[in-house]
């Protein structure tokens, strides 16, 4: 197959900044994604509903005319979230889930939960009401192997918080290690999970093979070929439990090439034609058009796009540096060759 046409897709987990950044990073997404649920990891964070729709306003603004996209905004969980905030999300049109970031796992998190337990009120609240959590599924105890982080919150954290909350509608964010995978295949239906290109793509060799790669480290950081493989035997089972989310999280150069290097890859400039190359090197060309246009929109609740995009199977280049906020930035496989391509007419 040299050409396939799908509905157009969604990004189930996406950063796009603010400002300068936004306005550089946003086209990239909105040429291939018709909505994003998008992060609310600013700095300051976006806590409550009237920032979320403000920062949407925003998005909106800075979205070029000829562009279609609809920005999904979330909540950024924090130990002071009230109960009487889920009752706002879940009222509001605009705004579809909160977000768990544990205190200090990565970009902007330092507001971040200090312990789940603080926050039973809250989900109790958000079972009730039917709004989703979204997990950044590490731990960040420092006696915990960096590796390791995944697993056991899925052990400490993600098994009791299910139990509790079963009715809970929960998003594993960026899965990267075979237990993850595994876990919410066998869990309930309303568990789910996201799944970017880097974790799909890369093993950890990747990071450190010729010298340190600063613009493949992402957190959770990639992991072992095992891990790698289970990933992409999840995607190719065709389970709806996977969907795409890039976790594209733009930095500038300067900032990851730095002794104190930022965590995250920024591939929204290739996403859809990489995962193309990934789908298609696993052997399930067929199993793309669900994973990414149908799964999330379906477990959100949403109405699937009526609108198509067709991926060309033709080599280009992807550039080695792209303009950002008045600097440049490091795109996912930069200088590599990809082997599909979105096609010029779309």
């Amino acid at each position: 197959m040299d050409k396939l046409t799908i509905t157009r897709p969604d990004d189930l987990h996406l950063h796009l900044r603010d400002g300068a950044g936004l306005a550089s990073a946003l086209a990239d997404s909105a040429r291939q994604f018709a909505r994003a649920i998008i992060m609310p990891n600013l700095a300051p964070p976006v806590v409550s509903v009237a920032q979320a729709c403000a920062y949407r306003k925003r998005i909106l603004a800075a979205l070029p005319p000829e562009l279609n996209f609809l920005p999904l905004m979330t909540l950024y969980l924090t130990d002071n979230t009230a109960p009487d905030e889920v009752q706002r999300v879940a009222n509001c049109e605009h705004t579809y889930a909160f977000k768990y970031y544990p205190a200090g796992a990565t970009t902007h998190s330092e507001q971040g939960v200090s312990a789940i337990e603080k926050l039973y009120p809250v989900l109790e609240k958000m079972a009730a009401l039917d709004v989703p959590l979204l997990l950044h599924g590490e731990v960040t105890d420092t006696q915990v192997d960096i590796f390791d982080r995944e697993e056991v919150f899925i052990e400490k954290i993600l098994t009791p918080l299910i139990e509790r909350f079963p009715g809970l509608r929960v998003v594993l964010e960026h899965i990267t290690t075979e237990q993850a995978a595994a876990f919410v295949g066998q869990g309930p239906a309303t568990l789910a999970a996201t799944i970017t290109p880097q974790h799909l793509m890369l093993n950890r060799n990747a990071l450190f093979v010729g010298g340190l790669r600063p613009h493949n480290y992402c957190l959770p950081v990639l992991k072992r070929e095992r891990h790698r493989q289970a990933l992409i035997a999840a995607v190719r089972s065709g389970s709806p439990k996977f969907f795409l989310g890039t976790d594209s999280a733009p930095h500038e150069k300067v900032a990851k090439e730095n002794a104190c290097g930022c965590a995250g890859v920024y591939s929204a400039h290739s996403a859809l034609a990489h995962y193309a190359q990934i789908f298609a090197q696993a052997g399930c060309l067929e199993r793309l058009e669900p994973f990414a246009s149908f799964h999330g929109a379906d477990f959100y609740g949403l109405p699937r796009n009526t609108d198509k995009v067709s991926l060309l199977r033709e080599d280009w280049s992807v550039p080695a540096s792209l303009p950002f906020a008045g600097g440049s930035i490091i795109p996912f496989q930069a200088g590599e060759v990809c082997q599909w391509k979105i096609a010029d007419d779309e």
